[in-house]
């Protein structure tokens, strides 16, 4: 009889366990959300911060991938602050904004004299952050030379500064971000296959703003406080047919044109409270053949916001 009870007992165990790992786990995103500034409770957003959590404390080299303005550059930040290098340096390089002739400078340093114009001896981004943490960001635009300098360094650690032949050591934890696709890359010859399965180890995705349609009018809201409280007015709401159309758009620049959206409406119209007719004049006319917008699962109702909104500073 007593073993009976011990083996009834035992799924409610399991089951109450299962609750509570699923408790600690929401917690430790909703206090990630809270530190890093994200803002939204989508399932596919929380997937992606927990992929970052749990590679962390690795030292594994992570890719982001997303499209452009989805907020791919916090999953670096969070990395790094929970890795065992938090108290190191974290470097970030928009691979894309430094001309190719002088990238490798840049990246691994040079040698006095190496090309015109070099007074001096300077270290590169991988000598600096040597025990931190190393963020690439839109990696795919590195040009061939400087990717197999990259491989290299991925594989053994060494890399040689500019204008010399000593190999140096460094030991850095690299997260690289693009907003291209990668195989396609390698496919036109613009982009290594083999740097890429060493950059991809652990692949994150970060979900386009369509993807995650319920945290729109909270990004909204959030931007248009934002505004309110910079300028000293009241804050623009929007109506439920706005609300329903924000929803629906296809926001093909992601939280970045919401942003300059919400920005707008804020600054120029005269009504606190904003209609679909109003919301319409702001937001371009979709390009024809664009995949249709996503159907939100369902309508936000006004007094569900005061809960649906996470708030990170």
């Amino acid at each position: 009889m007593l073993r009976r009870t011990r083996s009834a007992c035992a799924p409610k165990r399991r089951h109450d366990l299962s609750y509570r790992l699923y408790d600690l786990n929401h917690d430790r995103i909703t206090s990630v959300k809270q530190r890093f500034g994200i803002i939204g409770t989508s399932e596919l957003l929380d997937r992606a911060l927990e992929v970052a959590l749990r590679v962390a404390p690795t030292d594994l080299t992570v890719l982001v991938t997303g499209e452009s303005g989805v907020g791919k550059e916090f999953f670096p930040q969070v990395i790094h602050a929970y890795s065992s290098r938090k108290h190191n340096k974290y470097i970030a390089v928009n691979c894309a904004a430094i001309p190719e002739g002088t990238i490798d400078s840049e990246l691994f340093g040079h040698e006095k004299g190496a090309f015109t114009g070099a007074t001096e001896a300077r270290k590169g981004y991988f000598e600096e952050a040597d025990g931190g943490t190393i963020f690439l960001d839109e990696v795919a635009e590195l040009p061939h030379s400087t990717q197999a300098r990259l491989l290299r360094v991925l594989q053994t650690g060494e890399f040689i500064r500019v204008g010399s032949s000593k190999v140096q050591k460094t030991n850095v934890r690299v997260v690289a971000a693009t907003n291209v696709n990668l195989q396609e890359a390698i496919a036109q010859g613009r982009f290594r296959e083999d740097l890429y399965y060493r950059l991809g180890t652990v692949p994150i995705s970060v979900p386009s703003l369509r993807e995650r349609p319920e945290d729109i009018p909270l990004l909204f809201r959030k931007f248009a406080a934002d505004v309110a409280v910079q300028y000293r007015m009241p804050a623009v709401t929007l109506d439920d047919g706005a609300r329903q159309m924000l929803m629906n758009y296809y926001w093909r620049g992601n939280i970045r044109q919401l942003k300059n959206v919400a920005e707008q409406i804020s600054a120029i119209e005269p009504a606190r409270v904003i209609t679909a007719e109003v919301l319409a004049k702001y937001l371009p006319a979709q390009e024809a053949g664009a995949p249709a917008p996503v159907a939100p699962s369902a309508r936000m109702d006004a007094g569900d916001m005061s809960t649906e909104r996470e708030l990170l500073y």
